[in-house]
């Protein structure tokens, strides 16, 4: 409504909630509503037996705004819309569903799911397909928006902005990584002041992690089949709010002080040099089929927020019910402004964009990389500034991109993943079935960057995220155990989760204790994989300490032991950890192992040495034959420092079944290596006596590396 001493708006006040002085300001976009208010609850009213509506007289352009007057932080409010009920054109208005604000920077409560209904999961807030739009408030059934005060003191905080060459992300989740630790208070376990607290953050920094990459802590709610079966959603990747904070997520209670909270991690996290990266869901939300929930978006215009068809049926390109529709300008702008939210007032680093194909998805629903929204992160002044992560695939037709954003992106590598696994797994297991493997080209091309997908547009081998396990499909130690998934648990008859994982077992399925040394150097050969090779490792939370999750390669409901990591270590777990810290120490020591450009392979000192080397088992120049025949199963490579003042560094990748002779190369300039690890070693070893370029044993199945003994 409007305030007689206030003047009346040409164009509408920011969208939310904006405390000003005497009250607030709020605007919303219903863009087909006939009539919306908004709905005042006291502190504590559940059931809304105290709601108050407040018409918003003044719209423009689809949205809705007016001046609130007494509204203060702490408030806690709704809204309800109406309009046509029209499903086939994509209209379901009902001013019976209390909605949330889709600007909310705080939720309090969650939804609440009533029993099956004539055949349908129904609850306060739903309705049916072909149903009539019921009358039955739903107040008692849905979460309230919080009025909260953005001012926070954020002394002296500067963002670490690392340099993507240089950085090391770690992927994990708030609640997994700090549920068990015993060095974090228990009333902190699973919360944003527990992520932050020394013991974690002492981890983190002598792991080498420069930046965390935080599963979903946007607020989000459980799917009503999940609480059906008595599970939750434990991933969050179900969007309710794209400005809250997940409020179970911490240690606080008060709306205000949960957001307080998560700026304080931030805070304390870019004091000891690490990033903070949002894991954020943007393509579908909470609502899920046009069968599903009506929270928020459908309520206020189901024809702007959602991709529809012909017939006002969702648009699925997600898997999970509902397409946002980004091709929309108030949904574009919606999305910008969460994002520049998240960065201007609570500080984040950056962003992983899940399923991004479908934020990129035009007109004609194909992938364009120059769509609009894309374009728009990148003419942004604030957004062009931070790190953006796609996962360059959707499940909608021609889903899969990688390789196809634009910078600057940097993009999920599976194909770095899946050739990793197959050289160090599925081909070793086919070796010893006396069976030709892939050979070596592949694996070569992903070391060095992966050129063929990242090389056009100037993008360089930083757009690449090196990684071999994340947080669906197998944890690094459950690759090297089983080789089918065991999803039991999840409910949903062993169906759910990929099917194809790359994974050996080494022989049985499942835990065996005379397997376990030759399963821990496959681990080692794989961390150090993604560590080593040029582009941007990404470690899955957990696996430096070799957690399993039993074979459950997706355990997005289970917040239970099998998600979280246990800290308990086992001596082999204490060395898994120390090596990959060693691993993180060498990729920060040594500048060849930091690309900030794509190999030439050409000659880049007057002595002859070329910036890139491959070599054969005899030490010899990779050629064709060995390059195309399938049975090759040693590469060395070869990465010359000397040329920018610095030591060469020598990788031997072996993954024959047994042991072998293996001749480092000699070249120009190197008259002898230092051996600095070796993946036989269940610990990293001091470093050796120099050898001269020639034979060297090396075990079956490992992985050594070598530096320059001098650094001409």
């Amino acid at each position: 409504m409007s305030h007689p001493s206030r003047p009346v708006r040409h164009l509408p006040p920011p969208l939310g909630m904006t405390l000003v002085e005497g009250g607030a300001e709020f605007a919303v976009y219903a863009g087909h509503a006939t009539a919306v208010e908004v709905c005042l609850f006291e502190e504590g009213d559940l059931d809304g037996v105290t709601e108050r509506r407040i018409p918003l007289t003044e719209h423009v352009h689809g949205v809705w705004h007016g001046f609130l007057e007494g509204v203060q932080a702490g408030q806690r409010y709704g809204l309800r819309a109406d309009g046509p009920w029209r499903p086939s054109e994509g209209l379901r208005y009902n001013p019976a569903k209390l909605l949330l604000d889709p600007y909310a920077r705080a939720l309090e409560g969650d939804v609440v799911w009533l029993p099956p209904v004539f055949g349908h999961q129904v609850d306060g807030s739903l309705t049916g397909d072909d149903e009539v739009p019921g009358t039955d408030d739903s107040a008692a059934f849905v979460p309230r928006c919080v009025v909260v005060d953005d001012r926070f003191d954020w002394g002296d905080d500067v963002r670490p902005d690392h340099a993507p060459a240089d950085s090391v992300m770690y992927e994990t989740h708030v609640r997994s990584l700090t549920r068990l630790h015993p060095e974090v208070p228990e009333e902190l376990r699973g919360t944003y002041a527990g992520m932050c607290h020394p013991a974690v953050i002492r981890h983190l920094t002598e792991l080498g992690v420069t930046a965390v990459e935080l599963l979903p802590v946007q607020a989000f709610t459980s799917e009503p089949e999940l609480v059906k079966r008595g599970t939750r959603n434990y991933w969050g990747y179900n969007t309710l709010g794209f400005f809250a904070p997940h409020a179970p997520y911490a240690a606080a209670s008060d709306p205000q002080r949960v957001v307080d909270e998560f700026k304080g991690m931030v805070k304390l996290l870019h004091a000891a040099g690490i990033e903070v990266i949002l894991d954020v869901v943007y393509n579908h939300t909470a609502e899920q089929s046009r069968r599903g929930a009506t929270l928020s978006w459908r309520g206020l215009d189901n024809r702007a927020y959602y991709r529809l068809d012909e017939r006002g049926h969702d648009v699925d390109v997600t898997g999970c019910g509902n397409t946002l529709d980004v091709r929309h300008a108030m949904v574009c702008r919606m999305v910008l402004d969460s994002l520049r939210y998240w960065v201007q007032e609570c500080h984040v680093d950056g962003f992983r964009f899940d399923l991004a194909v479908a934020l990129g998805r035009g007109r004609g629903d194909d992938y364009d990389p120059d769509h609009p929204f894309l374009v728009a992160l990148r003419t942004d002044p604030v957004l062009s500034q931070v790190k953006l992560v796609a996962e360059p695939w959707d499940v909608g037709l021609h889903g899969w991109r990688t390789g196809q954003f634009p910078p600057p992106f940097s993009e999920w590598n599976d194909r770095f993943r899946d050739t990793a696994r197959t050289f160090w797994l599925q081909d070793l297991a086919a070796v010893h079935a006396d069976h030709p493997g892939h050979g070596v080209q592949e694996l070569a091309t992903r070391m060095a960057g992966s050129q063929d997908l990242f090389g056009a547009r100037d993008r360089g081998p930083s757009a690449s995220v090196n990684f071999v396990a994340a947080h669906d499909g197998f944890t690094l130690a459950d690759l090297t155990r089983y080789n089918t998934k065991h999803n039991e648990a999840n409910g949903e008859h062993n169906h759910d989760g990929n099917s194809s994982n790359r994974s050996w077992n080494h022989g049985v399925e499942g835990p065996d204790e005379a397997l376990e040394p030759l399963r821990r150097r496959s681990m080692r050969n794989l961390m150090a994989t993604q560590l080593l090779a040029t582009g941007v490792p990404m470690i899955n939370g957990g696996d430096e300490l070799g957690r399993t999750q039993g074979g459950n390669n997706n355990a997005y409901c289970q917040d239970n032991a099998v998600s979280w990591l246990d800290w308990e270590l086992e001596p082999w777990q204490e060395d898994l950890l120390a090596t990959t810290a060693f691993l993180s120490h060498l990729r920060r020591e040594f500048p060849a192992l930091r690309q900030r450009s794509f190999f030439t392979g050409r000659e880049v000192h007057e002595d002859g040495s070329t910036d890139l080397g491959w070599f054969d088992a005899e030490g010899e120049p990779m050629r064709s034959p060995a390059w195309e025949d399938r049975s090759t199963r040693t590469l060395q490579m070869l990465l010359n420092g000397a040329w920018i003042g610095h030591r060469s560094v020598l990788i031997v990748m072996h993954g024959g079944a047994e042991d072998a002779k293996v001749t480092l190369p000699s070249v120009p300039g190197l008259t002898a290596y230092e051996l600095l690890w070796d993946s036989a070693s269940e610990r990293p070893q001091p470093t050796g006596a120099p050898i001269e370029p020639g034979k060297v044993s090396v075990t079956a199945a490992s992985l050594q590396v070598y530096r320059a003994a001098d650094p001409t």
